[in-house]
């Protein structure tokens, strides 16, 4: 009773659709909403990512093209599949760590929220320090599932990558080749990329929307609430802002992490982060860690817009009517 009580009174806020908490949600209706419209975020930009994958584990010749250039040669050599090349098999499988990521997000943040309450510092801070941990926890569980698939999905079709019909056929043969360790090769690595890479786009959008809110005028005991618009355009610049960030920071790590996971060219030792480190360096010096800079910078802006826009419009067709 006391947490309706609560519910009702934040609907009234002026920001409440801005900042909706776990809580307020219809469990159901956010999973179910949330695997359709994120399956169609994930289709529009999954040609970024084909294109950044292509060029951290490609010959020097697609290595040092543009990524339009690239892009066109995808385009050329295979088609409109090409682009799409893993995504159908991605999107189903990624399914359940969807799950797994919304849940542990959206519980971690009411967390922290809660938990910061009473300590002595700025709105927008808090809100920054929930949103990123509740990020970096999402990543950690969700990375659990998706490190086995994501790479190997993307890659296949290229000589030498092997060929998966379905998220267990890719369980099944890297475990038979592989043993069970090498189903998380690359783990370490895509950790410590993702975590804190999303711990930061997570903590600035957080931050960034309490910020352009305030400089719009608006408060929580505002008599006015923004319009859906409103909503959309602000939540979408704090997002694009968040992803151009955390690509800038982690592009280097994610290029070893990529070449680690899918190549095994390096000799007869198993592959390591500092065997591919050198290799890298030798082939094309620093410059070598920012493979792919462009698509990634490409995908994780246009990742943190669709993504928050999407996200943000889920939430809000998921609140309880109480």
């Amino acid at each position: 009773m006391a947490l309706e009580t609560e519910s009702v009174t934040r609907d009234k806020l002026s920001l409440a659709d801005t900042e909706i908490d776990w809580a307020r949600l219809d469990k159901t209706r956010f999973h179910v909403i949330g695997a359709v419209l994120f399956t169609v975020q994930q289709a529009l930009i999954h040609p970024t990512a084909v294109v950044k994958t292509r060029m951290q584990v490609a010959d020097s010749r697609l290595a040092h093209m543009p990524g339009m250039v690239v892009f066109k040669d995808i385009l050329r050599n295979d088609g409109i599949p090409g682009v799409f090349r893993g995504f159908g098999t991605s999107a189903i499988g990624s399914l359940p760590g969807r799950v797994l990521a919304l849940t542990s997000l959206e519980m971690s943040k009411d967390m922290m929220l809660k938990y910061t309450q009473g300590l002595n510092m700025p709105e927008t801070t808090r809100i920054g320090v929930a949103n990123g941990v509740a990020g970096m926890f999402s990543s950690l569980i969700s990375s659990l599932y998706f490190v086995p698939l994501e790479v190997r999905l993307i890659v296949q079709g290229l000589p030498g990558a092997t060929f998966y019909i379905d998220p267990f056929d890719v369980a099944r043969k890297v475990i038979k080749a592989e043993g069970f360790c090498g189903l998380y090769r690359g783990f370490g690595l895509t950790a410590l990329t993702n975590s804190p890479a999303v711990a930061l786009w997570w903590g600035a959008y957080g931050a960034a929307q309490r910020i352009i809110w305030r400089s719009l005028g608006y408060r929580d005991d505002s008599e006015t609430k923004p319009s859906q618009m409103e909503m959309m355009a602000v939540q979408a610049t704090a997002g694009m802002v968040a992803g151009a960030c955390s690509s800038v920071i982690t592009t280097p790590i994610d290029t070893v992490k990529t070449r680690l996971q899918v190549i095994d060219d390096y000799g007869v030792a198993r592959p390591s982060v500092l065997k591919t480190t050198k290799i890298l360096l030798k082939e094309d010096g620093w410059w070598g860690f920012y493979r792919g800079f462009g698509p990634r910078f490409l995908n994780m802006s246009l990742y943190g817009t669709t993504m928050i826009v999407t996200y943000e419009l889920i939430k809000r067709l998921s609140i309880k009517h109480i």
